[in-house]
């Protein structure tokens, strides 16, 4: 339906387009470093005391990213590698000028890399230029790791099994790894990975990389690594397996009106098999997630679902496999649908690549019936295969099928309530050149269900150009009104939307000032008979300074046609008419300060016209102040004004959520979170103590408590006790 509204089929007019720029040789294939087998034993000190560093081949020279990228960094660098039978060694020393303090926010794994003085290694093990490895540490030796995807995407909820120290001088730091090649996946037999170093030096406000990079990329960027070449193939992993038990006790209570809430007792775990040095097989049984961070809770003045993002380990690795399929607003499938509220009986999960270029994801998961709502036991079940073509584009297919077990015993009033089996099936082709400059996608989905009403496409192609001062996008969306994706994250349907954005920066010759540069973008929505329903058109201009804070003002323009009720408050208040129309404009203003300052704040507001010819105020505030490198204090602090005509009048709440991060070492750390939440009369306190008793192994001891404000009082408690431990051969 979508395509008589175009000369040219929009999917076919993209991959034609798309395949012309797909292909190129990688651009720092000659930027080599070689590594050599050692049979010294190493004591990861941070002190590189070892012979076998006096010989290896050292990486130097780096390249300035920021501010500038045509030229030498200014500060020295220097990575040697190694290995042995069993792991992946690394020595990095950062050399910087005598007086410069160190900036590091705190010793919390898996810091923000522009807060710290940090060092990144980036690794490729498949030479394809899209998945790899990260690792790192900042300069007083918390630890990085993530899995990447996309060519440059880092997902740091992914934790792996490895050690790390850092000493501090006063003319350098040095950092010494040690990564088991069983923490990670590689293909047998191939003597050449795509690698690269970064590194962050805030005193300086520069950003370096081993291989020339251009400015508008990041340092992650794999298109833009070089090469680590083994002198044999690294060794083969054989039988590859973990074991990672966990034991946990909760006490709680609860006073709110039909919220129960009893102690527990539970045993439970996952098991990883290494299937092969590249493939690996997941399972969980009777897993537990309370260990993961609480959601940080925003205010929604918008008519759809808001977004949260996974943080729980069993789904993290490859997790690209299965959350990057479509975009956004349009995700066939969203591992957060599954567990959370509903105990989960067990899983299990294939991923990885089957060879150099095809990748693999297979997950299956069993939920337990509720006898209390009635919901059926459910089975979640998802395919997803990944082929690449040319020099770093792929082909991707993914099926997801929800199935409500023993549906046919259920009432007529549970069967009109949950569905017997929902399905998606999408085939997309992702496009990204050899230079990284374009990136593209182009894809199609169809849902099926018990009967037509179920029965929907969702169909999306974008296309975008990044230059050193040129950058724009062009993307098209569309749902039909029957698309269901009951495991995915699809906050509306039955429309037509397209996008665009353009902007260009300045690289002037100055001491204050990097760049700065005009903005337009773009965001129109069309029902199926492509009558305007929803727009938003934005025009603004940035700044962004040598000491990397910078400031922005836009100027919006904004149309919405209610295609429900709506209450524009979002506090249960009369809503407006759906069909009626409204029209406003206002301003965005955002500053960020510069990171190297010991208090940091970001300052946003959002000021103009509101639905139903009313005004809304909204000031937002993040400040942080930091005792390096122990403590870190933040407050997040939001605050919207509703000026509206009867019956809303004028609303206005706050919502504020502060946070005190304690790193005793970069082994124990606690985090104790407080938010409150006027606009859903809600107060919550998370507190978690961790202690990393061992790599990847941990205690946990966590206190929640969710206080319910009028006119709904109550109050909800608990307190867990949770050990795991990682058994690995």
């Amino acid at each position: 339906m979508i395509n008589r509204y175009f000369s040219t089929p929009v999917p076919i007019a993209f991959a034609m387009f798309f395949c012309v720029l797909s292909y190129a040789q990688k651009k720092n294939a000659d930027y080599k470093i070689h590594l050599l087998k050692t049979n010294e034993t190493f004591t990861i000190d941070g002190k590189g005391d070892e012979a076998t560093w006096q010989k290896a081949e050292p990486a130097k020279d780096f390249f300035m990213v920021l501010p500038m990228d045509d030229r030498k960094a200014t500060q020295p660098s220097e990575v040697k590698m190694a290995y042995d039978h069993r792991q992946l060694y690394l020595l990095a020393t950062f050399y910087k000028t005598p007086g410069n303090t160190y900036v590091v926010e705190s010793l919390r794994r898996d810091f923000s890399f522009g807060g710290n003085d940090n060092f990144l290694l980036f690794m490729d093990p498949f030479n394809n230029q899209t998945t790899g490895f990260s690792f790192g540490a900042n300069a007083y030796g918390a630890q990085w790791d993530g899995t990447m995807s996309n060519g440059g995407s880092i997902d740091l909820n992914w934790d792996s099994k490895w050690v790390s120290e850092v000493q501090n001088y006063e003319d350098k730091w040095v950092v010494e790894m040690a990564i088991p090649f069983k923490s990670i996946r590689y293909e047998k037999d191939v003597t050449e990975w795509g690698v690269n170093f970064s590194r962050l030096d805030l005193s300086t406000n520069e950003k370096s990389s081993w291989t020339p990079i251009p400015r508008q990329f990041p340092t992650a960027s794999l298109a833009y690594t070089g090469t680590m070449v083994w002198d044999n193939p690294p060794p083969k992993q054989g039988l590859n397996y973990s074991i990672i038990p966990y034991v946990l006790g909760t006490v709680g209570n609860s006073s709110i009106e039909d919220i129960t809430y009893d102690n527990e007792f539970k045993v439970g775990g996952d098991v990883k098999l290494g299937l092969t040095s590249s493939l690996n097989l997941d399972l969980t049984i009777n897993p537990d997630f309370s260990q993961v961070e609480a959601d940080r809770q925003v205010a929604n003045l918008t008519r759809f679902e808001l977004f949260f993002p996974e943080r729980r380990q069993f789904f993290l690795e490859n997790a690209d496999l299965f959350a990057n399929f479509g975009y956004d607003e349009i995700r066939p499938f969203f591992s957060r649908r599954i567990g959370l509220g509903v105990p989960i009986i067990g899983g299990a999960r294939v991923s990885g690549n089957l060879n150099r270029n095809l990748r693999l994801g297979l997950m299956d998961m069993q939920t337990d019936k509720m006898d209390e709502t009635g919901l059926p036991s459910q089975n979640f079940a998802v395919l997803s295969l990944q082929q690449k073509v040319f020099s770093r584009s792929n082909i991707g297919l993914m099926f997801v099928n929800k199935e409500s077990l023993d549906y046919n015993s259920l009432t007529d009033d549970l069967k009109s309530e949950y569905t017997k089996f929902n399905r998606n099936l999408g085939l997309e082709y992702n496009l990204a050149s050899a230079d990284n400059k374009y990136n593209g996608k182009v894809f199609m989905l169809k849902s099926f269900g018990p009967d037509s009403s179920y029965n929907g496409i969702a169909q999306g192609a974008h296309l975008a150009y990044s230059s050193r001062k040129w950058n724009w996008r062009v993307q098209q969306e569309y749902i039909s009104e029957n698309f269901t994706s009951e495991v995915g994250f699809v906050p509306r349907n039955n429309y037509i939307k397209l996008e665009g954005s353009v902007g260009y920066l300045f690289l002037p010759a100055s001491d204050k000032i990097v760049s700065h540069g005009p903005k337009y973008t773009g965001f129109y929505y069309f029902d199926p008979n492509m009558n305007s329903t929803d727009y938003v058109s934005i025009v603004g201009y940035a700044l962004n300074f040598l000491d990397r804070s910078s400031l922005s003002v836009d100027v919006f323009n904004e149309y919405v046609q209610l295609l429900a009720p709506f209450d524009p408050t979002n506090t249960g208040k009369e809503e407006l008419a759906a069909g009626t129309r409204h029209h406003w404009n206002g301003i965005y203003i955002s500053y960020d300060s510069r990171p190297k300052n010991l208090f940091t704040y970001n300052l946003t507001s959002r000021l103009g016209r509101y639905f139903s010819g009313g005004y809304r105020t909204n000031i937002n505030a993040e400040l942080g102040y930091r005792f390096q490198p122990y403590v870190s204090l933040g407050a997040r602090l939001s605050y919207n004004n509703l000026d509206l005509p009867q019956p809303w009048y004028t609303t206005d709440f706050w919502l504020v959520g502060t946070e005190a991060d304690i790193t005793f070492t970069n082994k124990l750390f606690w985090n104790t979170l407080f938010q409150y939440n006027e606009q859903s009369n809600n107060f919550g306190i998370n507190s978690r103590l961790q202690w990393r008793y061992a790599p990847a192994s941990d205690l946990f001891l966590v206190f929640n408590n969710n206080e319910q404000l009028s006119p709904l009082e109550g109050n909800l408690w608990s307190l867990t006790l949770k050990f795991t431990y990682w058994f690995n051969r």
